[in-house]
């Protein structure tokens, strides 16, 4: 994607970006009805670029040249150490662009690009780590029963898979998905978040140089009503795999009912952080901070409700003040900047008035500053909602943005009840140097991952997901390529004269 910058001028602000067209069976092509729609920054509120709106016809045509790349193609038949020379070949592409996918990412969604840098690189090594656990990990098991039979297992791609994308860190959440869908022999579909179509387009470019045969990846462009809902309800598509809110999760899997679709949900969070007493106040301090300030506050593990216990809170409260009026909001180019622009002006909205419904519900509202040169954006400073209870509309809700809800809680007992009390369930982090402690806060939490005296620290082996209306199913390690991106294939193989009933023949 060329980028040109007029002399002297702000990155931020005056990059010009091309138009972005679908990516359908190895070309770049417009949408069949012409149609585009506005990419907007988030930072200046200007508009970057025009995106083609792809729809039904448009999907379909994916979807037609995924089918043929799957079942006449040699990317499932091909052998598996070729396959992964091309896996492993995309991963070194993103590490050349590293910088342009940062930029570009940044400049789509608002993240500060010292956080967007780093996720590039864990983008890259998605691939290589699915191309190594395709190698060691995607293998059946063999049973010998007496001396009649060997049973053993293989697993086979589904065909084409259907993957749908978030706008908040797009292109490592993009690369989660398509890399173990890939590296397993599927043929993809791509339908991104409308909101950030920068860098799906940007790893089109990439898997495109990589040399792919045409239609293994695809992207469509477009809206959820229309572009989505096309590939979720097409009877060719055998999976889909969506990140995001859990309304619309809800919808794709009913919509995916009628032809029986395999489907991994990954959906919101209101996830707790506990405090206690004994805990080592200063890492936890630094964990409750990055976890719910950085990224702009929009990721779904963020630790939105934290819990303080009772004679360390004040302690604890004013640590976190200090910290929030010292968070640098800004240009999110700008590589000291911590804190950037809500993705779009209705989010940022949204934002805004879960805040004024906390001051309703009795919360004291504390926030950092937004410089005046920078109001111009979506930008909602840091904000902490003291003294909140959590039966409050704002410790129920997923806000999805830079602001912490501070619960007091005094027993064990009482934080794990109060904990659960959320129809989430995804992540939750506990700080305590009681061990036991730990162990059994960890296990009595209903959600599908906790981190005991850590951050939210990301290990691909392991599986991501969680319990609740935070989702089904799970990403990550062989979960995702033994579980969900294959099928298990049963042979049975004589190697004796086993007994066979004889029926109707004559005695």
């Amino acid at each position: 994607m060329p980028i040109q910058a007029a002399d002297n001028e702000s990155q931020a602000t005056h990059k010009r970006i091309d138009d972005v067209r679908l990516y359908i069976n190895g070309e770049f092509v417009n949408a069949k009805s012409g149609a585009m729609f506005e990419n907007v920054n988030p930072f200046t509120n200007e508009v970057n670029n025009l995106v083609a709106e792809g729809r039904q016809e448009d999907m379909n045509k994916a979807v037609a040249a995924a089918k043929e790349a799957f079942e006449h193609g040699l990317w499932g038949k091909m052998k598996v150490e070729e396959r992964m020379k091309q896996i492993n070949r995309i991963a070194d592409l993103i590490d050349e662009e590293i910088e342009e996918i940062a930029f570009l990412e940044s400049l789509d969604t608002g993240l500060p690009i010292s956080q967007t840098r780093k996720m590039t690189a864990r983008a890259a090594e998605n691939f290589r780590f699915y191309a190594r656990m395709v190698q060691t990990k995607l293998h059946g098991e063999s049973y010998l029963v007496n001396d009649e039979f060997i049973n053993y297992t293989v697993y086979k791609p589904l065909g084409v898979v259907g993957l749908i994308t978030p706008w908040n860190a797009p292109f490592m959440l993009e690369t989660w998905k398509v890399a173990p869908a890939l590296a397993t022999g599927n043929t993809v579909i791509l339908k991104p978040a409308e909101l950030s179509p920068l860098t799906a387009n940007k790893l089109a470019e990439v898997i495109d140089k990589a040399g792919l045969p045409k239609g293994v990846f695809n992207v469509v462009h477009g809206f959820g009503e229309t572009a989505g809902d096309a590939l979720v309800s097409h009877p060719d598509v055998k999976a889909i795999s969506f990140t995001g809110e859990t309304t619309t999760g809800s919808i794709i899997i009913k919509n995916s009912a009628d032809t029986l679709k395999k489907t991994s949900m990954e959906l919101g969070g209101k996830s707790p952080l506990i405090v206690f007493d004994d805990a080592d106040l200063d890492r936890a301090l630094d964990a409750a901070v990055w976890g719910i300030f950085s990224f702009n506050g929009e990721r779904c593990t963020a630790n939105s409700r934290v819990f303080l216990q009772k004679n360390i809170k004040d302690q604890f409260v004013e640590a976190l003040k200090e910290r929030v009026a010292n968070i640098k909001v800004g240009d999110p180019m700008d590589p000291l900047t911590q804190l950037g622009p809500l993705i779009e002006k209705e989010h940022f909205n949204k934002v805004k008035q879960y805040i004024e419904i906390a001051k309703e519900e009795g919360c004291e509202v504390v926030q950092g500053m937004v410089p005046d040169e920078v109001k111009v954006g979506n930008f909602v400073p840091p904000t902490l909602l003291l003294n909140a209870k959590n039966s409050m509309k704002v410790c129920q809700e997923e806000i999805f943005g830079p602001v912490m809800a501070v619960i007091e809680f005094e027993t064990e007992e009482e934080v794990v009840a109060m904990a659960n009390d959320v129809r989430y369930g995804l992540a939750g982090y506990v700080w305590t140097n009681d061990i036991k402690r730990g162990h059994r806060v960890a296990q009595a939490v209903e959600a599908g991952m906790l981190w005991i005296n850590a951050q939210n620290v990301r290990d691909l082996r392991i599986p991501f997901g969680g319990t609740k209306d935070s989702g089904i199913g799970r990403e990550g390690g062989h979960y995702a390529i033994l579980e969900f991106y294959t099928e298990p294939k049963v042979i049975h193989v004589a190697i004796g004269e086993h007994h066979i009933p004889q029926f109707g023949k004559k005695k």
